[in-house]
């Protein structure tokens, strides 16, 4: 069963807010003093954001670092550059040789190898070997010696720190000394080597290349190439560049990344601090009020009320969060409210009939003629009755909550269940001299609702009304459909309701009643009736009938109930 919140739980308690510092606020005052902005030892949600964060970015730092893109691109290029120079060079000794005469490089006809050697320029740390159709080594340029190449205005090797590179790297080497084999780690690279390995693998017009590393593992780039007269193989020529041309460059790259992905992580720290202080210390909050306010209440006879924080400023779900727990605190101090104040009221109508029976079997001891022990036993029947009444209407109102969430709702007709209601209640109304007239629609009207339960509450409304008629006045049930609400109105010819008594009578144990009904009701029908038609999502009100609206003062003609239902 539905039951719409009421509006003074949309709002927060009044004394949670406006009362004195409690020692609740103290305490949470405290906590948020030892938590400072955030507190990760106290926070394992934000830990965990931290973490979250942490990883995706060192996931993406070892990417980048290990896949090495940038460097496999600059190995690429200088290769190719490197390829280019070896050719060039192989031209210019090519263009040292005779068309017509004989070559013969290890005696040196046709061409003079050295001298040819010595007029080229090399980049610093760059060597050539050249070698006969046989593979013997003619020349060697780091013996011969060779023309320094002029620097370039703007071309230079970038020479910029490389801290966190070289941190890295000294890390790395540390761990890879555990598992590299000491051969390996002292052998050094011989560039010649290298070029008596390349040059037999030179065939007809092939270039071959070759990368190495050193004991320290700078990168050496080697290329043999062969040497033509007239499309004829007369020797190789091989090329190796100086050790470690790119990885300085490539550290330099590398040195930027990690710089950058360095102030990635400061910032991602810094803003999932920022995150996990958002998110977690209200969260906190929100727990520990709700945790000391239930060991403060745990250990008190008279325990306070649980004041939760008010977030709901905030427009996300912490602050969704927040207004929910302090409605549903406000409802349940609500209802802890009106069953302490039920309680009252059913002592304090009790205490009126026990009063009653209690000074009439005094008196009954004492009294001495048979016509007062009769008037005194009528007393003490009408009070026993009216015991009974109020014990069961008391019970029926105490268990309406928890009966209404657990029936379960249908769709039936309305006015069909009026109209029952109405054959049934008529003779009644005519046993007592009242007229009983019905207005329905003749279409039916659905709703969706406990049948039951609101057949209780026109029962009610319509015996009230009758209770209320003299002898010769009449009784109105009609009802009419207003676009998503059908409207359900119960009048009389009675006295109407006193002005004073419009407010109060829905209210439990208020009793408006002729002399002669004294004792008779409970003053619990009109409050269980409204209970219902609020379970409903509906309204009621009552009202006097006026011979005009225009004059309050006028003398009702009667009273009038009027219940609205949604459709």
């Amino acid at each position: 069963m539905r039951r719409p919140a009421k509006s003074e739980t949309d709002v927060v308690l009044g004394e949670d807010w406006v009362g004195p510092t409690s020692a609740v606020d103290a305490d949470l005052a405290k906590g948020r003093r030892r938590r400072s902005f955030i507190s990760l030892n106290h926070s394992p949600l934000a830990r965990k954001i931290i973490t979250f964060n942490l990883l995706a970015m060192v996931v993406m730092v070892a990417g980048v670092l290990y896949l090495n893109p940038f460097r496999d691109s600059l190995v690429f290029q200088r290769e190719s550059a490197i390829v280019s120079e070896a050719e060039l060079v192989a031209d210019v000794f090519e263009a040292h040789m005779p068309t017509a005469a004989p070559v013969n490089l290890a005696a040196g006809d046709g061409i003079d190898v050295i001298e040819a050697m010595r007029g080229i320029e090399l980049p610093p740390g760059a060597t050539i070997y050249v070698f006969d159709a046989a593979g013997n080594l003619i020349a060697d340029s780091s013996v011969v010696g060779t023309d320094d190449r002029e620097p370039v205005a703007g071309l230079g090797i970038d020479t910029r720190s490389t801290m966190l590179t070289d941190l890295l790297n000294r890390g790395w080497d540390w761990v890879a000394s555990f598992v590299r084999r000491d051969h390996e780690a002292t052998q050094p690279v011989n560039t010649r080597e290298i070029a008596e390995q390349l040059a037999p693998q030179v065939r007809a017009d092939q270039t071959v290349i070759s990368t190495s590393r050193d004991p320290s593992g700078a990168t050496i780039f080697s290329v043999a190439t062969g040497l033509y007269q007239n499309e004829r193989l007369v020797g190789t020529m091989a090329m190796t560049s100086a050790a470690g041309e790119i990885d300085q460059l490539v550290r330099v790259e590398r040195e930027q990344v990690l710089q950058m992905f360095v102030i990635a992580i400061i910032v991602s720290i810094g803003l999932s601090l920022v995150l996990a202080s958002t998110i977690a210390n209200p969260l906190s909050d929100l727990a520990a009020a709700a945790e000391i306010g239930r060991d403060k209440n745990s250990r008190k006879v008279s325990p306070g009320r649980v004041r939760i924080p008010d977030l709901t400023a905030r427009p996300d779900e912490i602050g969704r969060l927040s207004g929910a727990l302090r409605g549903m605190v406000a409802a349940l101090y609500d209802r802890i409210d009106a069953n302490e104040q039920f309680a009252a009221d059913v002592a304090h109508e009790i205490k009126n009939p026990l009063a009653s029976l209690r000074s009439a079997v005094a008196s009954l001891y004492v009294v001495k003629r048979e016509d007062q022990r009769v008037r005194l036993l009528e007393v003490i029947d009408h009070d026993v009755k009216r015991l009974d009444r109020l014990v069961s209407d008391i019970s029926n109102a105490s268990r309406l909550d928890s009966e209404l969430v657990k029936e379960e709702e249908e769709r039936f007709d309305l006015m069909k269940m009026v109209m029952n209601l109405g054959e049934y209640l008529g003779g009644q109304a005519a046993d007592n001299g009242v007229e009983f007239i019905t207005d329905l629609p003749k279409e039916p009207i659905f709703i969706t609702g406990l049948e039951a339960r609101l057949a209780q509450v026109f029962v009610n409304l319509i015996t009230n009304a009758i209770s209320f008629c003299e002898d010769g006045d009449a009784v109105r049930v009609w009802a009419r459909k207003r676009e998503n609400r059908v409207l359900v109105v119960v009048e009389d010819t009675g006295p109407g309701i006193p002005e004073e008594a419009l407010t109060k009578v829905f209210k439990r144990f208020y009793s408006q009643r002729p002399e002669g009904q004294f004792g008779d009701h409970s003053g619990l029908g009109l409050a269980i009736s409204k209970q219902i038609v609020e379970a409903h999502g509906g309204v009621i009100w009552a009202e006097n009938i006026r011979p005009t609206d225009a004059d309050i003062t006028s003398e009702p003609l009667g009273a009038r109930f009027v219940v609205g239902l949604p459709v």
